[in-house]
């Protein structure tokens, strides 16, 4: 039976939960959008990939609703409300709404909110996000082309996201442990406080959070926050066991590579790796002119088994220009359709190992490649997994990639995992 339903706004922060998760030892079935069958036994830990982050606010709601509610059947008790590491959401959403709606659903008079992902250099200190050394206003996300962060303070970002009071429980009260924890999270419950915020700094900090919270109906944050509570759960007896470890299935030869982020981490991967493989700029004014048809065409000319990268990263700059021309969202959308379209033509060339860069152009890859379900491999970096699936009636290995995670030579350091050893 199910014992933890964890819901996210995108693939990429799906997979960096499963991965997180499967650092346990557990079994993690990661499902791309709600699944139409109803629930099967199925492993102690589920997560359900949405593409919510900037849909309209009614439509996150609907759509986290129904997961929870495929969850509920499967038998989850616990959830998790899984969002970016640098709390990235339009000024109405969708944080807040997606977790007050998943509060009124389970009856929760009370959540937590902590992004933080020390291993990835999020910390939250007094309530305030920092990127590294850097508040979250001072760093590149501050030009993120969706959802540009102007305000490092959680509290000021989510206040106006929610009906509920929104209150602090800082680094000082975290430092004293999980019963100081606890005293201040019911303190705070006294005085009507429904949304919390909570300081993290380390993964000491996230341990004693996670013990003084896991038996809350909903906890939300990174995927950070999530990792402990496996091991919660089986001290508690709501999980067996520790499986022996995941074996990937065996995946065909082939690579591509497709960036639609333009985070200054990755324009410094896409740097690396273009004098490693062959390349294909696309540009959002030619593609809504023309479509995809000569990126099509140049994948198809490509020898077989060449690395290749189709890539829409470029500066702020570059993507303002193009975004004043076509609007913020055709701007996008135009590159999701491109990247999905040549993700369909690399699998129906052969190619069977994908890398994809960028919440939306992940969410856009996996949809169009079909699938449905993914099994959870080994992490490239901290948070990012290779995945496997079925697309096409083909075994296809995924890796998603949110914009700011891995190093600089991310993709090549990928595509060698998966070379035997």
């Amino acid at each position: 039976m199910t014992v933890l339903g964890a819901i996210a706004d995108d693939i990429t922060g799906a997979t960096d939960l499963a991965a997180l998760l499967a650092r346990s030892g557990d079994s993690v079935v990661l499902h791309l959008g709600v699944p139409h069958q109803p629930p099967d036994p199925e492993p102690a830990l589920q997560v359900i990939a949405l593409k919510i982050r900037t849909a309209p606010v009614a439509e996150a709601r609907a759509e986290a609703l129904a997961a929870l509610a495929w969850l509920r059947a499967a038998g989850a008790a616990r959830f998790y409300w899984k969002y970016c590491s640098t709390f990235d959401s339009t000024a109405a959403g969708n944080i807040g709404p997606v977790a007050e709606a998943l509060m009124a659903a389970l009856g929760a008079s009370q959540t937590i909110y902590c992004p933080a992902f020390p291993e990835n250099q999020r910390a939250v200190f007094m309530g305030n996000l920092f990127v590294g050394t850097q508040p979250l206003a001072e760093s590149p996300m501050k030009d993120h082309p969706l959802t540009p962060m102007r305000d490092s303070n959680l509290l000021r970002l989510l206040a106006p996201q929610v009906q509920g009071k929104v209150g602090l429980a800082d680094r000082r009260t975290v430092g004293a442990g999980t019963a100081a924890l606890q005293a201040r999270l019911a303190a705070l419950a006294g005085e009507g406080v429904a949304h919390v915020v909570v300081d993290a700094v380390e993964d000491a900090d996230l341990a004693v959070i996670a013990g003084a919270c896991a038996g809350m109906a909903l906890l939300t944050g990174g995927s950070a926050l999530a990792m402990p509570l496996p091991g919660l759960y089986r001290t508690a007896g709501l999980i067996g066991a520790a499986a022996q470890g995941f074996v990937p299935p065996q995946v065909g030869p082939g690579s591509i590579v497709l960036s639609g982020s333009c985070s200054a981490m990755t324009q410094a991967q896409v740097a690396a790796y273009l004098p490693q493989a062959a390349s294909y700029r696309l540009d959002p004014l030619q593609l809504a002119a023309e479509g995809p048809g000569a990126a099509q065409a140049w994948l198809a000319a490509q020898h077989p088994g060449q690395p290749v990268i189709a890539y829409a990263t470029t500066s702020p700059d570059q993507v303002r220009a193009a975004q004043a021309q076509l609007g913020v969202q055709h701007a996008g959308a135009v590159v999701e359709a491109a990247l999905a379209a040549l993700a369909v033509r690399a699998r129906d060339l052969g190619i069977r190992r994908f890398v994809v860069a960028g919440g939306e152009s992940s969410g856009a890859v996996a949809q169009a490649l079909g699938l449905a379900r993914l099994a959870v491999g080994r992490e490239i970096a901290p948070g990012v997994p290779w995945t496997y699936g079925l697309s096409g009636g083909k075994q296809v290995a995924l890796a998603a990639k949110s914009g700011n995670f891995g190093g600089t030579g991310f993709f090549a350091d990928a595509l060698a995992m998966l070379e035997p050893q």
